[in-house]
């Protein structure tokens, strides 16, 4: 199967899936660059080398990683302060390769060898006990951007990545399938609604025309989900 350009990018970035890019992830990221909308030093976690393998796939020169993205530095990792979490589950929702574990209103943590370092789980939390920390003793002397990083990591960060969106995708669907059932039932129960006076018939054709329009807004959304 021949691979597309914007394939070939995806393949290069180190797939944090930070957003630091300017972009929700790294596949979003990779086809503005195909399509030239972009510019290949948007990705200050894949660094210089990061850049200079996307100079080398699109035929651009090598050039410094944008200050507006952010600086080439060590990878970090995620630590939760476990005495103060609340449990409130947003660092969760926030992470964008499920490297978080916990349940709502007990304590969470992280998984360090899941962690990108991507940041994005500090800003939700409402107690401040998320920070970002080396990885070793002595950040000085670590690695960064792809000498931090292996391929292999990038790829496990992805199929995680990908199986959560999926995830979220289906949880979606059936949620919205089960509001829909609720939202005919309904109908139905207000349908059959025995009404004796006009200001009683009046009452019942309101809330129809409010449960019809709820359903056609459900069906508009589901619509336009589908197109994006």
């Amino acid at each position: 199967m021949t691979k597309t350009l914007a394939d070939q990018i995806e393949d290069l970035l180190p797939q944090t899936q930070c957003t630091k890019c300017g972009y929700p992830a790294c596949r979003p990221y990779a086809e503005a660059i195909a399509r030239g909308e972009a510019e290949i030093n948007q990705c200050p976690p894949g660094g210089l080398e990061g850049v200079a393998r996307l100079a080398r796939a699109t035929g651009r020169p090598v050039i410094p990683i944008n200050p507006a993205n952010g600086v080439e530095r060590p990878r970090p990792v995620a630590f939760i302060d476990e005495s103060l979490c609340i449990g409130c589950t947003l660092c969760i929702q926030a992470c964008p390769v499920d490297a978080i574990l916990g349940a709502a209103k007990q304590m969470h943590t992280i998984l360090p060898s899941l962690c990108t370092g991507c940041d994005l789980c500090v800003a939700p939390c409402p107690v401040d006990c998320i920070a970002m920390i080396p990885r070793t003793d002595d950040p000085a002397s670590e690695p960064t951007g792809w000498d931090a990083w292996s391929q292999e990591q990038a790829d496990a960060a992805r199929a995680r990545h990908d199986f959560r969106t999926e995830r979220l995708r289906r949880e979606k669907e059936e949620n919205d399938a089960r509001l829909a059932a609720k939202a005919v039932e309904k109908m139905r129960a207000v349908t059959a609604e025995e009404t004796n006076t006009a200001e009683e018939l009046a009452e019942k054709e309101r809330k129809r025309a409010i449960i019809a329009a709820a359903i056609e807004r459900a069906k508009q959304k589901a619509a336009s989900d589908k197109k994006d």
